[in-house]
């Protein structure tokens, strides 16, 4: 007992009083979890996202689909070091923006701290989620918009879209203050990503021929491969959210792989019902529209309730693709809206559902006796929507002023962007 006591004493000398103290200090086993996170959410854009929407697209531009995602990841990286981290996370201005008092991240250095994890990281798993949201507006425009028309349209969206809205949630402003739930990304990225996605193939307009000739994925086998590499690194993006290597993001990994494998499920039997085949590019798109949907409710939900909401999400992204849209008439090549824009805002309204107090203190949803937050849910979708739809046509018109138009011309669309834009071929045919 002695010598116990003589060990428990000498490790308590050790230990930092600050951490005695319930002070904030740095945590290696929340920085490693923080790292992998950030690595997991890295591959999800430049592997992932490439493949899947690379896939998706007709073969003439497979590689201007993977060109338009990889730079779109580049600019998003260095505009965040530049400005877009201080704006999105400065000290808050009005509930609108934050300052500029970190441009090229002045004032954070090696020892910084934000919780208990280096900022630099934090800084750095912020930066994915501003690469991928605009990369996922891309899948409503390939096959016909100019390359130097998206690398314009990238730097002024993620200026003056992405950082606004990733402020007014996560940065301390006015939807944070007002109560919003959104664990990891559902009004910031999808609903975002979608909306703009839609203003923007409105546009730009249908691509030619769309509705009367066939336009053929160019590999079903790249978009399986694209979906299965964003389920992995989603687990990153959600349980990584936590910001902490512990029992919520342990729950948000869980609810995040079963929503994902319902959602997946259920896009398959309501394609096999309708259409009497059950095809792997459904199955893939169930898998991503489970995991938009769980996005913003990960780290709020049971179990129980991510079947809910994979199960719907699977039924409404599946109805969005090939219903909806053939109804309203718009051309969204890669269904962007239908799946992130459509099962995002479900995402959101089913966190006002279903945010469950014993998995996040303080988060509590209409079933658990909350009507407000739902109401709160509601107004945070429209409030994204609404300036996303006017912020996204604002930067569209601008990008037509800088670079005299949107798109290709007509020859090099039906040549198709992969030789006429960057003078390479996908696959060698023939």
């Amino acid at each position: 007992m002695r010598l116990r006591n003589l060990f428990i004493t000498a490790t308590l000398t050790m230990i930092p009083s600050s951490v005695l103290a319930g002070g904030d200090v740095l945590n290696r086993g929340d920085t490693a979890w923080m790292i992998v996170s950030t690595a997991l959410v890295m591959i999800m854009t430049p592997a992932g996202l490439a493949l899947f929407y690379g896939g998706l697209s007709r073969y003439k531009n497979l590689l201007n689909t993977f060109a338009m995602t990889l730079v779109a990841y580049c600019l998003a990286s260095v505009i965040w070091m530049m400005w877009g981290y201080t704006m999105a996370f400065g000290p808050d201005n009005f509930g609108i923006i934050g300052g500029l008092d970190h441009l090229f991240l002045n004032g954070i250095g090696v020892e910084s701290l934000s919780g208990t994890i280096p900022t630099y990281i934090f800084v750095l798993f912020q930066m994915t989620f501003a690469g991928i949201t605009v990369a996922l507006v891309l899948g409503s425009i390939v096959d016909r918009m100019k390359f130097s028309s998206w690398i314009v349209f990238t730097v002024l969206w993620v200026t003056f879209v992405y950082t606004p809205i990733a402020h007014w949630v996560w940065g301390g402003g006015w939807m944070a203050k007002m109560g919003a739930l959104d664990f990891a990304g559902g009004t910031v990225v999808h609903i975002n990503a979608g909306v703009a996605g839609l203003v923007l193939a409105l546009v730009v307009g249908k691509r030619i021929g769309y509705g009367k000739e066939a336009m053929f994925p160019s590999s079903v086998t790249l978009t399986a491969l694209g979906a299965s590499l964003l389920w992995f690194g989603w687990f990153g993006f959600n349980a990584g959210s936590q910001l902490a290597a512990d029992g919520v993001a342990a729950s948000a990994f869980l609810v995040t792989n079963t929503s994902a494998a319902m959602a997946a499920l259920a896009w398959m039997f309501a394609e096999w019902t309708f259409v009497k085949k059950p095809t792997v590019l459904g199955l893939a798109s169930g898998i991503v529209a489970g995991l938009v949907a769980i996005t913003p409710a990960a780290g709020f939900v049971n179990l129980p309730a991510s079947m809910i909401i994979g199960l719907v999400a699977g039924v409404l992204g599946y109805y969005s693709v090939a219903v909806l849209k053939k109804k309203l008439g718009y051309d969204d090549s890669l269904d962007a809206f239908g799946i992130h824009g459509i099962c995002g805002i479900w995402g959101a309204l089913a966190t006002g559902i279903f945010a469950n107090p014993a998995i996040t203190a303080g988060a509590r949803g209409l079933i658990y006796g909350n009507p407000k937050q739902l109401l709160i849910q509601i107004i945070s979708i429209l409030a994204t929507a609404g300036f996303t739809a006017i912020a996204t046509l604002a930067v569209v018109y601008v990008t037509k002023l800088i670079t005299a138009g949107l798109r290709v011309d007509a020859e090099n669309e039906i040549e198709g962007l992969d030789s006429s834009l960057h003078g390479e071929r996908a696959f060698e045919i023939g």
